[in-house]
């Protein structure tokens, strides 16, 4: 009987130092200092927090924690947003091209997903292009929202950006929306990391919003969506929604009604959501099997092994099995059958592919 696979849908990797362009530093776009204590930007700063921010140190972590696979996102700090576009172009190929020599130099440990920039159409068409075909990737990480050329905050899912999703639709790929830049976007003195804690989760569900009332779950078949953190105002929120949309159909005109995409296959949230109630909305309302595990390591609002939380990476799954919100087999494919389906839908060559990677069963070069 083949032993159940745990694999972590939601990771991220820091270059080292010494693997920064030094254009990235010296422009400020982005680096990390020599002794590898904090990820700068220009005006910014944040501690590294842990050492599996780095590949070697994170190949220990996922050893010891019994973690086979992970699938590797883009930095956030690195979603390009206002920078000029030479600079852009130059920083978003760097990030993909780092993750996809993780992913070619460790395919049994790592799928890395790539990122473009959709205030740039065309380049961001190129850009999925040469990562799907020349670099092998198949998971493409969007920001919940953008910049365009204007300087204007968009959604990502404005119809604006529909030939982002056609060409994904063309190409299978799964897709994780992950929220960031909220300081930004919001003007309100930035506190009590109340754009992590807070603002991050209303990025989320206006994402959401704007994704099921264009109705991209059905209008792109061959995608699937991920959100980040759970989505989780997406799964408090779907009330007022609901309500929203009947009350004032005015607004709404063309639009396809919330209730439409509850549940729906190729729509995905994490299980970042931080507590067992929060789960437990996410799993009735949505259904266990759209439900895939995320960590969100190695960040200090990711699931780390920690005291002051008596914490470990895997614990609200264990909690929830313990509570009876999931069973063990909706535990297990939440670690494993969810999280391959999410990444290749029904393709199940792939899926076998890479669960023959992880086992071993394929030599890897």
């Amino acid at each position: 009987m083949k032993r159940k696979l745990r694999i972590n849908g939601h990771s991220h990797l820091l270059p080292y130092p010494e693997e920064i362009p030094k254009f990235m530093k010296d422009k400020e776009i982005f680096w990390v200092d020599d002794e590898r204590k904090y990820m700068l930007q220009k005006g910014w700063k944040r501690p590294v927090t842990h050492s599996s921010f780095f590949l070697d140190d994170k190949l220990e972590w996922m050893e010891h924690f019994k973690i086979d696979h992970a699938v590797v996102l883009n930095l956030s700090q690195l979603y390009g947003n206002g920078l000029r576009l030479e600079e852009m172009k130059h920083a978003l190929r760097f990030q993909n091209d780092f993750n996809a020599r993780i992913q070619q130099d460790h395919p049994d440990k790592f799928t890395c997903g790539f990122v473009v920039h959709p205030g740039f159409i065309n380049g961001a068409l190129w850009e999925m292009e040469r990562c799907v075909e020349k670099l092998g990737m198949r998971v493409l990480c969007l920001p919940t929202h953008f910049m365009d050329s204007i300087g204007q905050w968009r959604c990502i899912f404005d119809e604006e950006n529909d030939p982002i999703f056609e060409l994904a639709d063309k190409y299978k790929l799964a897709i994780e929306v992950h929220p960031y830049d909220g300081d930004k976007m919001i003007k309100l003195e930035n506190v009590s990391w109340r754009f992590h804690l807070v603002w991050m989760l209303a990025q989320c569900g206006d994402a959401y919003h704007f994704y099921t009332l264009n109705g991209m779950q059905s209008r792109y078949p061959n995608i699937r969506t991920c959100f980040a953190h759970g989505g989780q105002l997406a799964q408090m929120n779907l009330g007022r929604r609901i309500q929203g949309f009947d009350g004032r159909p005015d607004l709404f005109e063309g639009k396809h009604h919330p209730r439409k995409a509850v549940g729906h296959p190729n729509i995905y949230f994490d299980t970042l959501v931080h507590d067992t109630d929060s789960l437990k909305l996410t799993v009735d309302r949505q259904g266990s099997k759209q439900v895939i595990m995320g960590l969100d390591d190695p960040y200090p609002l990711g699931e780390m092994e920690s005291l002051p939380q008596s914490s470990y990476p895997g614990k609200i799954l264990d909690l929830a099995l313990d509570r009876k919100i999931i069973n063990e087999k909706e535990y297990d494919d939440i670690w494993e059958d969810n999280v391959l389906r999410w990444l290749f839908g029904d393709n199940q060559d792939a899926k076998q592919d890479l669960t023959d990677k992880i086992l071993g069963k394929v030599k890897v070069k």
